[in-house]
């Protein structure tokens, strides 16, 4: 399947890149050194340095992206890959695009309902910028434009997972289990086979009263559902061991979202039905310690100017339908989001203040920032990343609040 893409991607460079040579590409990138400390120890989280790098060219009928980087940890070995590398080709009312790129659908400011073909990077949790967290996927994806519609197919042909921490990062979420245990990693592979593709469509309008998004895919769980594989002592038949079997599994979804304008108010909605998804129980007897049940997450939001502040607030909610007390996941998931940002100096001062707040078990994650454009292409950027709780999503990292500072050579 690989090769197939490569093919294609192959002719269109041959088509259409190596023409496009003759004439300069634009180039562009960025420099930056990430330095980041925890506040309760003093131990760095982080010392990063990244280099950036964005050529891209463009024709009448055609185009190119290629966008590489580069990651340098002391003490680790260079990581280095493709957020982008893809060819356009357009018609009267139709663009390809063929290669890895990233694709973001959706409303939401900081969640992933609809916005699920790109998989993430969350080996630093939610803390990097999105362009980061994203992965890029390699894939055909086609845009049929007809007057103020668009009509979105995409095919995915070999999948990409969820990256999460290594074992022993900071970001690392353990799993407790009641018995000893061993992992047993035999079934977490995807062949790569045309059955196992994974196809996404998405309807968009966008008229002067509502910018509107319906989508659908057929696609795999990025993230893995834990089996438990349970092995009985031979005399008392009680629970001796487990063996931990990670396993992705095929998931259908459909849902959508819009926004409109309401005097000065900005709303926004966005939604989606999952068919199949998989959870973990509390006790993995009797079975494997994993429930199928379909569920629904869906989010309102609503953005505000007010005296030159930028203020948004979003309302989520994830609830597993026909709910049993054994999951051990909540019935209902809920978190809130607020915004507040502003410029100064000329725009070139920025602070922002954002935060989630998971409802159910008074956890929060607060993040703020203040950033200066000290010249041209040069940016300093200081930070504080706040956990609060001691359960739930955020609660769980409450030894993790950190401060941070960037400085960021665009070019």
């Amino acid at each position: 399947m690989r090769r197939l893409i490569l093919l294609l991607a192959l002719i269109s460079v041959n088509l259409v890149a190596l023409p496009a040579l003759a004439k300069a590409p634009r180039i562009g990138g960025y420099l930056r050194q990430h330095t980041s400390v925890l506040l309760e120890s003093g131990d760095f989280a982080l010392i990063q340095n990244t280099f950036n790098i964005n050529v891209e060219h463009s024709l009448e009928e055609a185009a190119f992206q290629v966008d590489p980087y580069v990651y340098q940890t002391p003490g680790e070995d260079l990581e280095w890959g493709l957020r982008r590398a893809y060819i356009d080709l357009y018609w009267s009312s139709i663009d390809l695009r063929i290669g890895r790129q990233q694709i973001v659908w959706g409303k939401a400011d900081g969640m992933f309902i609809t916005d699920l073909v790109s998989p993430k990077d969350l080996r630093r949790f939610l803390l990097p910028d999105f362009e980061e967290i994203r992965i890029g996927v390699d894939a055909v994806r086609l845009n049929y434009y007809r007057a103020t519609s668009t009509l979105e197919l995409v095919w995915i042909p070999v999948f990409t997972p969820t990256r999460f921490p290594e074992s022993g990062s900071i970001w690392e979420k353990t799993h407790t289990f009641p018995v000893p245990s061993a992992f047993d990693l035999s079934s977490k592979e995807i062949d790569e086979s045309l059955e196992n593709s994974e196809v996404f469509g998405k309807y968009s309008l966008l008229s002067s009263t509502i910018d509107l998004e319906l989508m659908a895919g057929y696609a795999w769980n990025d993230d893995p559902t834990l089996h438990l594989d349970t092995q009985l002592d031979q005399e008392t038949e009680e629970l001796d061991s487990l063996i931990v079997r990670p396993e992705h599994h095929r998931l259908t979804v459909a849902g959508g979202s819009f926004s409109t304008q309401f005097g000065g108010f900005v709303l926004r909605g966005e939604g989606a039905y999952y068919r199949g998804k998989r959870f973990g129980t509390e006790d993995p007897l009797p079975g494997d310690g994993v429930l199928k049940h379909d569920s629904v997450h869906y989010l309102f939001g609503i953005d505000r100017s007010l005296l030159g502040l930028r203020m948004s607030a979003q309302f989520s909610r994830e609830t597993i339908l026909d709910y049993v007390d054994r999951l051990a996941a909540d019935r209902n998931t809920d978190v809130m989001t607020y915004l507040v940002s502003d410029d100064y100096l000329n725009e070139t001062l920025h602070i922002e203040l954002f935060s989630y707040i998971g409802l159910a078990h008074g956890d929060a994650l607060v993040r703020s920032k203040i950033s200066y454009d000290m010249a041209d292409g040069f940016e300093v950027l200081f930070g504080a990343d706040l956990f609060s709780g001691k359960d739930g999503m955020f609660g769980v990292f409450h030894e993790n609040d950190l401060v941070y500072a960037k400085i960021k050579y665009s070019f």
